[in-house]
């Protein structure tokens, strides 16, 4: 929902500074941590990440040989297999039996649609590796390139690829919902389905020319984008903004309070037009808080929930990173954390695709 601005000064020259209120007070907005603290969990996360692909390294590289297998498979490498989540999703919907032999990969899955439900998409601006990296190039394309302003994206070209991650995602989800209850048993315990994440470490580990030229692509357009995947072309962001429209938490702007500054709609990676919303209910909003991070102006831009006073922006990450944490905890708890497969069942398996 649009409003009329109030009185205008020029965006484009504004001091990054706090700003006089009427009473001549200096304000310093309260939430302007909130940047560094994104950066200090995304990099956790991805020095986290890291580890886990160290460690399945070892694992497969021991799985493929001939030798004892000393090196454990670390159940969170499953977080990259989103495909096999879903497929997985499907047939705990339709025979409530969780994935034997990936079910870490459907935990996360299922908790990271929890966390859009509850916190808009904040997994992918909080949690999710790509959009960290995505992140870093934003921030060496504004060094590199964009000094002053990133330029905006037209919306006659926006619309159209902001569509293209919709339909990445309706393709998948009607290749998963064609198949039968008999189709899911037969995937999930094949043997492609238990050497995928092979498959998925010897693509990243040895990737092959034209690999490499879709990568390399998609870095320079992140530098002249901001997140061009995430924006465009990842389904995984598309799905949980879709179940994010169901969250009751949005962020919400007090005309009356706004100097239409538009710091907020510069910061926001997604370019949502946050200074004419009054409140942001975009399926592309990631719950970063970067727009409320940089308001200019005392009481303007805050959190609220349906039929709800204002809540901490600092809620927002905070329920999603409580809800990847819960629903680890669980999982590890109830015994649907670790896999039912055996190491030398995913030797077998790896031998039989051809991998080991």
């Amino acid at each position: 929902m649009e409003t009329t601005p109030a009185t205008r000064c020029p965006g484009a020259t504004l001091p990054a500074q706090p700003v006089a209120t009427a009473r001549g007070e200096r304000w310093t907005n309260p939430h302007r941590l909130l940047p560094r603290a994104r950066w200090a969990v995304q990099l956790a996360y991805l020095a986290f990440l890291a580890w886990v692909g160290v460690e399945f390294a070892r694992f497969f590289a021991l799985a493929a040989g001939e030798g004892p297998i000393t090196a454990a498979r670390p159940p969170a490498v499953e977080g990259f297999l989103p495909i096999a989540a879903l497929v997985g999703l499907k047939r705990f919907l339709l025979t409530r039996y969780w994935d034997e032999v990936h079910p870490a990969g459907l935990t996360i899955f299922v908790a990271a649609i929890a966390t859009a439900f509850l916190a808009r998409k904040a997994f992918c601006s909080w949690v999710c590796p790509v959009g960290t990296i995505s992140r870093a190039l934003e921030w060496v394309g504004g060094k590199l390139l964009w000094r002053r302003r990133w330029p905006a994206v037209p919306r006659a070209l926006d619309l159209p690829l902001t569509a293209v991650k919709y339909l990445l995602l309706a393709f998948f989800l009607w290749s998963v919902a064609q198949m039968p209850a008999e189709a899911l048993q037969g995937f999930i315990h094949s043997p492609y389905n238990a050497a995928v994440d092979g498959k998925m470490l010897l693509f990243f580990a040895h990737p092959s020319t034209f690999a490499l030229g879709v990568l390399g692509a998609l870095v320079a357009l992140s530098l002249v984008v901001k997140h061009f995947w995430c924006r465009y072309l990842c389904p995984y962001g598309a799905l949980l903004g879709v179940a994010s429209l169901l969250s009751p938490v949005s962020v919400r702007r007090d005309p009356a309070a706004c100097n239409d500054c538009r710091a907020c709609s510069r910061a926001c990676p997604a370019e949502i037009p946050v200074h004419r919303r009054l409140r942001v209910l975009s399926t592309e909003c990631t719950g970063c808080m970067s727009c409320v991070s940089a308001c200019r102006a005392r009481d303007c831009l805050g959190v609220t929930r349906r039929g709800s006073r204002a809540w901490s922006p600092w809620v927002v990450p905070a329920l999603a990173l409580a809800t990847m944490l819960g629903c680890w905890a669980i999982a590890r708890a109830s015994g649907f954390w670790e896999t039912a497969l055996t190491p030398e069942a995913f030797r077998m398996a790896y031998r039989l695709m051809g991998i080991g």
